[in-house]
């Protein structure tokens, strides 16, 4: 019995600091990024909770163990309030490529859009910037197609996912840090509360374009196996979401709340079924899982299918054309629609 207490005891405190490590590492980031202060005191904060972190996990080992865990449970529900204080700005000197935030209304058939993008991109920092209203009619909805951009290697890529009518129209949508003007993205600081999101429509002349000519990052285009109805009801949903942050902020987190994340969420929220996935996080390998899901093309090995994905040939080639988005479309296999071999 003795030995089984002990036993017992060791579990006890290996869990306890197995709980006290990482709620001690988060803590002590989340002070970093958020706490108002200047740096040399956010570095001071950080230190103390360090220090206080491990001291805890050293009396763990001792008599003390019940007043260390009390103490830090009662710091860290601190934590919690005063990270819950901390509230999405409605207001901002946004970058120009986020100022707005698209919104939409729904007349029978006709989807009617204020503020979609189409931005004339040179360079990241040379633009002509275009704001407007568009109408589409959903009964001509007929395609739902997904841009990967991979812009840190293989493993990470920002998402985009565009809906395409009969009459030659492609809707893109992308979920973007809200970023101020002096402001940079950046993964690890954007799961702590430093930026907002914005859902923007666009067309692909600007944001496809934008990451294929103007910064040069490799740009797939996957056609997905989606029925009409599917495709309306996954962008209601986008217009939904994006009517919401108009009236009420939330924070882009680049593990919750990012650019595939929100999406996966949306399609789970109107119904559609997506196994928990690794891939579903690091969005670089999502082409293996809508291939393993049967979601693109499959009559042809996944490897062949990814390499007719790559557009960047024919986006440098169509440039300005107003033809851009069919003819970045060229060769690459849909699976509504004959194979052509």
């Amino acid at each position: 019995m003795r030995a089984g207490a002990i036993a017992s005891a060791i579990l006890g405190i290996c869990a306890s600091a197995l709980v006290v490590a990482p709620l001690s590492a988060w803590t002590t980031a989340a002070l970093w990024f958020r706490l108002a202060l200047p740096e040399w005191a956010r570095a001071v904060a950080c230190g103390v909770v360090a220090l206080g972190a491990l001291a805890t996990i050293v009396a763990l080992f001792t008599a003390a163990r019940w007043r260390a865990r009390s103490l830090f449970a009662l710091t860290f529900a601190g934590v919690i309030i005063w990270w819950s204080s901390i509230q999405p700005p409605a207001d901002g000197d946004w970058a120009p490529d986020v100022a707005q935030q698209t919104t939409g209304t729904l007349d029978g058939d006709i989807l009617r859009l204020s503020d979609v993008r189409d931005f004339d991109w040179k360079t990241d920092a040379d633009f002509t910037e275009r704001w407007s209203e568009r109408s589409y009619d959903l009964s001509k909805l007929k395609s739902l197609d997904l841009f990967l951009s991979y812009w840190a290697g293989p493993q990470m890529a920002h998402l985009i996912m565009s809906f395409g009518f009969d009459d030659g129209q492609e809707l893109a949508w992308s979920i973007e840090v809200r970023r101020e003007k002096s402001g940079q993205y950046s993964p690890v600081a954007d799961a702590f509360k430093s930026h907002t999101v914005v859902f923007l429509a666009t067309t692909e002349r600007d944001s496809v374009r934008l990451r294929s000519n103007v910064r040069g990052e490799d740009e797939r285009l996957y056609r997905l196996r989606a029925s009409p109805q599917a495709a309306r009801t996954l962008l209601l949903q986008y217009v939904a979401e994006a009517n919401a942050l108009k009236r009420k902020p939330a924070f882009y987190n680049s593990i919750t709340t990012n650019c595939t994340t929100a999406v996966v969420q949306m399609i789970r929220a109107v119904g559609g079924t997506l196994p928990l996935d690794w891939r579903l996080l690091v969005n670089g390998y999502l082409p293996g899982y809508l291939y393993d899901r049967r979601a693109v093309v499959t009559s042809i090995p996944l490897s062949e299918l990814m390499a007719l994905a790559s557009i960047d040939e024919r986006a440098r080639a169509a440039d300005q054309s107003p033809d851009f988005s069919r003819l970045i479309r060229v060769g690459v296999p849909s699976p509504n629609e004959q194979l052509a071999r």
